[in-house]
């Protein structure tokens, strides 16, 4: 994130309506066109998750054991039942 001066972005009268609210602080303004992402949509942490729930889904469905599927995994047994019995968005 970039700081700019808001003398040179904003006009006199703007900046003492918003000195009536807040004075010497940090102040965010984000832009219109920016959209809210959804956890780990930036870092892949989303779809990594998906795939790694995808191919536990697709290991349980060919015989793997949910005790199995927790080891290989290194998740707990209680967090491979809610992988394998919920349905994926």
């Amino acid at each position: 994130m970039k700081y700019v001066k808001v003398e040179t972005v904003l006009p006199d009268n703007l900046i003492k309506e918003i000195q009536k609210y807040i004075q010497g602080e940090y102040i965010y303004i984000p832009s219109q066109a920016e959209k809210k992402k959804r956890w780990g949509e930036n870092s892949g942490s989303r779809s990594y998750i998906q795939g790694r729930n995808e191919e536990i889904r697709n290991k349980h469905s060919n015989g793997f054991k949910i005790k199995d599927l927790a080891e290989e995994f290194f998740l707990s047994i209680d967090s491979i039942k809610k992988i394998v019995y919920t349905k994926d968005k």
